[in-house]
């Protein structure tokens, strides 16, 4: 009884010490975590502002090459830090927490050798739309205000770092292809007012919060009025200069990221960094030609279903041009827009379990970005809920923008696309913040690219025209696999790329050309929607074959979104193991019955 007694008490102090060090474990990597998280906002002032944390709204980030070399020693060192903490000592949880946090900084000290810093701008944003910030932010308090004004007066500065890292460019050979380039010099014009009251950094000072007093309203618009003609507009005509004059003549006259130091490496990682999968280009651009073969023969049921008397190519230029499909007026798009995703809203029970509490709005692309934007685009809501999330809508040339299309659109931009993602990842508040507001490319644009294919199972898509909408949607993200790598990998022209994807989707030239531009400026980022996709729904078949009638689409939803963004592999693992306990419960059921 005695020795009996004695082990039980020493196996209880062994189980209790295994406890301690997995709580010791667990408390210094969550400690890293938050320390981390807070490094993250004070080093990206704009993230931060974005979040609705207005800690640093005074300030811009630091663009200098000393802080980018300084960031990249920083997460040298968290590497260190990581490697101290004894990944067996915690829990499940926390080791996938540990993993996730490594990996990402580890990809990221991966990729300072190829000095992608030194493009800090393209033709869809950068400092040339620095102005757009203002409308994530908060303007309530005397201090939103005298922080905007700060922003404005210390502009000059992240101008100058901006063009000496563009310099540095120059002379690295990092640069852009000119054809996508030669849209910036009417972006910045946009910038040249002169009355600042024109300019958008001003924006904030046209309706002022009711808490600001009468004088103190003068006194801001006067001052941020001054900020903007003594030290915005200067700069921009500086970076105006600058820009005409030695950036675009030193920019690349061919397209493709394989002309820089490294390139093809460079667009090895860049693959695998946005798809979270080893796929090489070959591999991918391989994936693209099949899913566009299948899904042109999806195209062909739905056009002859539509009793279209004529060719494909007939067909194409028949919704691209029939006056039927396009509204008349932006206003009439705004408000067909707005309507439709009323629509969407009530049917979202049909498939969801759960859904967030986080609203969004519709609201349009600003006019100074809208033609060199895509068809539409989403920005989160701050994480404090000071701001819902918005889907941003394309009203530019409503002769270019099809009915057929918003259906589609709508759904992966908003509900239940990135909006309903996004904002359930933010209310997991059991994960670390850097989990909750992760970046995995290829599960939320996967996600998003899922998502429109829910419009069948809502009953969204009775209509075979909106149907052909989702299918060509479908496709451009399948000629993407094709045409980003090959203008990336195989040297493939602007032109070829353009006419491949004119030959397969029927989406209108302006949005095609503008796509293509994107993939330029952009290498490996447009492979994840569709890699991301495919993922999704081969679990999804996955699991409704091994549970047959037992299969819950609302459930599988719920384990796809319930630990926010994840690399591919770690989403798998995650649905095989909820198969596994469904399975697991179902035949405990049989026996208990």
């Amino acid at each position: 009884m005695r020795w009996g007694f004695l082990l039980f008490l020493l196996s209880f102090a062994v189980v209790a010490l295994a406890q301690a060090s997995q709580e010791s474990a667990g408390k210094r990597l969550h400690q890293l975590f938050d320390t981390e998280w807070d490094y993250t906002l004070e080093h990206s002032p704009e993230f931060a502002s974005e979040l609705g944390d207005r800690r640093w709204n005074d300030r811009w980030s630091d663009e200098s090459l000393e802080a980018h070399a300084q960031k990249h020693q920083h997460n040298q060192q968290v590497l260190q830090q990581v490697a101290g903490i004894d990944r067996n000592q915690l829990s499940p949880a926390d080791q996938l927490n540990y993993d996730l946090f490594k990996k990402d900084y580890e990809t990221s000290v991966e990729g300072y050798k190829f000095r992608r810093f030194l493009v800090p701008l393209n033709q869809r944003g950068g400092i040339q739309t620095q102005d757009e910030l203002a409308d994530s932010l908060r303007f309530q308090t005397l201090k939103d205000y005298e922080d905007w004004i700060a922003r404005l007066r210390s502009f000059p500065t992240l101008m100058d770092q901006t063009i000496a890292l563009m310099r540095e460019g120059i002379k690295e050979r990092m640069v852009h292809p000119k054809v996508i380039m030669e849209r910036l010099p009417a972006q910045i014009d946009k910038q040249i007012v002169s009355d600042p009251a024109q300019s958008g950094f001003y924006k904030p000072f046209q309706h002022f919060s009711h808490d600001i007093s009468a004088a103190d309203q003068q006194r801001l618009s006067a001052e941020a009025k001054q900020a903007i003609e003594q030290q915005v507009v200067p700069a921009y005509r500086k970076f105006k200069d600058f820009f005409v004059k030695e950036y675009l003549p030193a920019c690349f006259d061919q397209v493709g990221v394989w002309q820089v130091p490294h390139g093809d490496e460079l667009y090895a990682y860049e693959v695998r960094r946005y798809t979270t999968t080893n796929l090489t280009p070959e591999q991918v651009h391989e994936i693209g030609l099949k899913e566009v073969a299948r899904i042109r023969a999806e195209m062909e049921k739905i056009r002859e279903q539509t009793g279209f008397k004529g060719t494909r190519e007939e067909f194409f230029k028949f919704l691209r041009t029939d006056p039927q499909f396009f509204y008349k007026t932006p206003d009439e798009l705004f408000e067909a827009y707005k309507a439709l995703a009323k629509t969407v809203d009530p049917n979202l029970v049909k498939v969801f379990r759960t859904l967030p509490r986080e609203p969004y709005g519709v609201e349009a692309i600003p006019a100074v970005a809208a033609p060199d934007t895509t068809a539409a685009y989403y920005r989160p809501g701050a994480a404090d809920g000071s701001r819902a999330g918005t889907y941003f809508v394309n009203l530019y040339k409503p002769d270019t923008r099809p009915k057929w299309e918003m259906t589609a659109l709508t759904l992966h931009e908003s509900v239940p696309g990135h909006h309903l993602q996004i904002a359930r990842a933010h209310e997991l508040g059991d994960l670390p913040m850097f989990r909750r507001f992760g970046d995995y490319t290829a599960f939320i644009e996967g996600w998003g690219l899922y998502a429109e294919s829910l419009g069948d199972d809502m009953g969204l898509y009775s209509d075979p025209y909106n149907k052909f909408g989702q299918l060509t949607y479908d496709m451009w993200r399948a000629v993407r696999l094709v045409v980003d790598t090959g203008i990336h990998a195989k040297h493939w022209t602007r032109d070829q790329a353009i006419k491949y994807f004119m030959d397969n989707a029927p989406k209108a030239e302006l949005d095609i050309v503008n796509e293509i531009d994107r993939y330029i400026a952009w290498p490996g980022q447009a492979l994840a929607y569709k890699i991301g996709q495919l993922k999704i729904q081969e679990l999804r078949a996955r699991a409704h074959q091994e549970l047959g009638a037992k299969f819950d689409l609302k459930a599988f939803h719920d384990v796809v979104l319930g630990s926010g963004p994840l690399p591919l592999d770690i989403l798998e693992r995650n649905v095989t193991q909820w198969i596994e306990e469904q399975k697991k419960a179902s035949a405990t059921n049989r026996a208990a019955n």
